[in-house]
């Protein structure tokens, strides 16, 4: 009876080997982003809309040598009036499997358009700023950063 549980235990092992390896061969790679694919996630939402450099200020490090906890400061020159606000700033990475990686939403009860946060960064990649005005229009800015270890287990 004990040879025969352990033979049991011993196929069990081994099937579930066996279906482990044939998943983990057949899981699609994690896909990462590129430019292109920010590019696309912005013709998306803004349908292709002019946007203009300036007025966001993007406060990311250079070099960030744990890529687990990157410190992001973005600030939008506004008044912040009933009339001429920001109404949003979305942040993109090209290098993160999903190039959209948070929004800021503000109102004119804000005061100032300026938020910080962290983000995770798995590799060098580009960090891109879109600032969404209450008349529509759209400025953006964009920045490197350099990551020696990454945060995604990398």
């Amino acid at each position: 009876m004990a040879r025969l549980f352990a033979s049991q235990t011993r196929r069990a092992v081994l099937r579930t080997a066996a279906l482990a390896f044939a998943a983990a061969a057949l899981a699609p790679r994690l896909a990462i982003a590129d430019p292109k694919a920010v590019e696309d996630e912005l013709k998306k939402l803004y349908a292709g809309k002019p946007m203009a450099e300036g007025r966001v200020k993007l406060d990311v490090p250079q070099i960030a040598e744990n890529g687990l906890v990157v410190p992001v400061t973005v600030e939008v020159e506004s008044p912040m009036t009933e009339t001429d606000y920001v109404k949003a700033v979305h942040v993109f990475a090209d290098g993160n499997p999903q190039p959209g990686v948070f929004t800021f939403r503000f109102s004119p009860e804000c005061g100032r358009a300026a938020a910080s946060t962290r983000m995770r960064l798995a590799q060098t990649q580009n960090i891109v700023c879109v600032a969404e005005m209450s008349d529509g229009s759209l400025f953006t800015t964009k920045a490197e950063v350099k990551v020696t270890i990454g945060g995604c287990g990398g």
